[in-house]
Parts: structure tokens; C-alpha cells; sequence
């Protein structure tokens, strides 16, 4: 099983609310997840609804129990650090933790790990060297911030345990996702031998080894669609390991095969008189449920176009010959206890 997941996707797609729902998901029975964000936008905190989080790792979730007649609980007293309690044999859920990596601080820790710059590290933040070595580096950055998770991944406690059971990555954007992973070509001009190349392999023994699966998110809309086709294709030729494709917010189909059949004709018959049966009105010429129909069948048509277009954006991502897990739309949006929801049904599709 993956140890690193990273979660990448089109924006819009909801890439950061999946990354934290795969968190809560993989932090069960005990185990400890590290969810890691890169493009300093803070997402996770607002979504797990804390303050904004710092340049160290914060635990800011307990994960669902696993078993029981009600085994999510409730999501508010979990995620204080409270987990549930109940029968039916419940194993206790794990810990989220979560890390905001900034690639100022990560090269200062760099610089210090390598080079024992101490107080000359601060000295160089203050002059700016910091932004002027990454911009003229932009590939350094990249390292920075993927060493940093990449490190958790390898991390080992005193004991010679695993420290993290699964770290999860929020990622950057579908079109820029093999370019960022792909860290070891971006240095190859920067640096021949070296700590900085050093850094840079053994990052990619990380991402490219079977500890790494990176799940893309769409929609089933065109553009989200074939921006995932075209972001698997690129990972697969840079040798980094795909793991699935996660659906976001999908709708169920609200009429069956015939319904959907009729709507798509615009068929006018019969559907007067299933009104009147219903109370709505005589089913005569110019009457309430005569008047009901043109309204009905328009929204009927517009639901079996999508029906019909979403089959068509869900058969082109199952020629991609990965494993897809759909999560549902959430009407009211998503909050703490969405999160959770979504938690458990990414498990009943496990693994991912």
C-alpha cells in the first residue's frame, strides 16, 4: 500500500476538500496521517475550520473509529481531539496531522541541515536571498517542498517505526503536477553532484517507487476530463506511479433509462394524465396539469443531456485504465462533518 499520496486535479475540482477527506479516510485504527499542503493558500485550515496553520506539524484531527452502529461520530468532537465512544466493537480512529510547508522556512532548514549556517540563515532571510535563490532556481523550489513530505514519508521514530503511516500531499494543479513531482530533471542543469543533488535523487526514489500513488480529481465535465487524461499520460512517461481517479461531486440520475428516453424526445404523452392522477389538475386542453407539462419535460430534457454527457466524460476516463472512486455532491457545501461523510465513503470504495 502507498505510504505518499498526492492529490492533484483541476481547479475547481475540489483537489484540497479530497486530499483531506483521503486524510481522515487513511487515519483509522490507530494510524497517523500527515496532511501536507504546498501552495500556501491555507485551504486545509479553513476546511477543518482552525487558525491559520504554522510551519510545523499540527495535529488537527482525530480520524473516524472503524467499526460500530455509528462509527464517524460526531465530526466536531473528533476533530477537538476527542474520539468517539460507543459499542460494537469499535476500534478508536487515528490522528490527522497537518504541516503548511512555506520553501523559504524548508530552505533555511536545509541550508542549516547541510551547511550549520545557524544565525547566517536568518541573516540571509533578511537580506532576501531566500526569494533570489529560489527564483533563479525555480526547480530548487520544487525540491524544497517536495523533499520536506518526501521526509516525512521516510521519517522513523526512536523505536524504528514509521512516524507517519500515510503522508498526503495537496498538490499543485493538474498541469503543472508532473513538473513539480518530476524534481530530479528540473535540478539536472542546477546541479551535477552535491547536497542539492543528492536531495533531488533521493526525492525521486520517493516519488517514483511503489511507496507513491498520485490520484488525480475531476468532474465529469469535458475540460476537467481530459486535463486528467492529459496529466496521466504525462506522469506515466515520467515513470511517477498513478494511483486512481477520484469523480467529485456527482449527481445521481433522477429518472431511469425510459424516463430518461422520453424526456430526451420531449414526449408530451401521457404526462397529463399522470399529473391530473397526482391531484395536479384535469388533464384537459389548456388545463393546470396541461400547463405543468412544457416546464417539465424542459427540465427533464436539460437532466437527460447531462446524464447523457457525464456517461460519455465517465467512459472516457474508464478507457484510462485506472481505478475511479466517486464522491457525491454535498448540497450544502462542504463543512467538518462533510468531510467525514466524504471520509467514509472514500473507505467503502477502498483502498485507495
Amino acid at each position: 500500500m502507498s505510504r505518499l499520496h498526492v492529490v492533484s486535479g483541476k481547479g475547481g475540482t475540489g483537489k484540497t476538500t479530497v486530499a483531506a477527506a483521503l486524510a481522515l479516510a487513511l487515519a483509522t485504527e490507530g494510524r497517523r496521517t500527515l496532511l501536507v499542503e504546498v501552495e500556501g493558500r491555507q485551504g486545509i485550515a479553513q476546511l477543518f475550520e482552525t487558525e491559520a496553520l504554522p510551519y510545523e506539524e499540527r495535529k488537527i484531527a482525530v480520524g473516524p473509529a472503524s467499526e460500530g452502529a455509528s462509527p464517524w461520530g460526531s465530526p466536531r468532537t473528533e476533530a477537538a481531539g476527542e474520539p468517539s465512544r460507543g459499542g460494537g466493537g469499535r476500534r478508536a480512529g487515528g490522528e490527522v496531522h497537518a504541516l503548511a510547508i512555506d520553501a523559504e522556512r524548508a530552505l533555511l532548514d536545509y541550508l542549516q541541515m547541510f551547511y550549520k549556517l545557524g544565525s547566517a540563515g536568518r541573516a540571509l532571510k533578511k537580506l532576501g536571498a531566500i526569494d533570489f535563490a529560489t527564483t533563479i532556481a525555480p526547480g530548487l523550489r520544487d525540491v524544497l517542498l517536495t523533499g520536506k513530505a518526501c521526509e516525512a514519508v521516510r521519517r522513523k521514530d526512536k523505536s524504528g517505526k514509521f512516524v507517519y503511516d500515510a503522508v498526503v500531499m495537496d498538490a499543485p494543479p493538474t498541469g503543472r503536477i508532473t513538473r513539480f513531482l518530476n524534481v530530479n530533471d528540473e535540478v539536472a542543469g542546477l546541479a551535477k553532484i552535491g547536497p542539492i543533488h543528492n536531495q533531488a535523487q533521493a526525492v525521486m526514489r520517493v516519488l517514483k517507487s511503489p511507496e507513491t500513488a498520485v490520484h488525480l480529481v475531476t468532474l465529469l465535465e469535458e475540460m476537467p476530463v481530459q486535463e486528467t487524461a492529459d496529466g496521466v499520460a504525462e506522469l506515466r512517461a515520467a515513470g511517477i506511479p498513478v494511483g486512481g481517479v477520484v469523480i467529485n461531486m456527482t449527481r445521481p440520475a433522477l429518472l431511469d433509462n425510459g424516463d430518461l428516453d422520453i424526456a430526451a424526445r420531449g414526449a408530451r404523452t401521457g404526462v397529463a394524465k399522470a399529473l391530473s392522477e397526482a391531484g395536479l389538475g384535469g388533464a384537459r386542453r389548456g388545463g393546470l396539469a396541461d400547463r405543468l407539462i412544457d416546464p417539465l419535460l424542459e427540465q427533464a430534457r436539460e437532466h437527460a443531456e447531462r446524464v447523457e454527457l457525464e456517461r460519455a466524460e465517465y467512459a472516457e476516463l474508464s478507457a484510462i485504465g485506472l481505478p475511479t472512486y466517486e464522491l457525491e455532491l454535498l448540497p450544502e457545501g462542504v463543512d467538518l462533518a462533510g468531510l467525514y461523510h466524504l471520509a467514509r465513503d472514500l473507505r467503502k470504495q477502498g483502498p485507495i
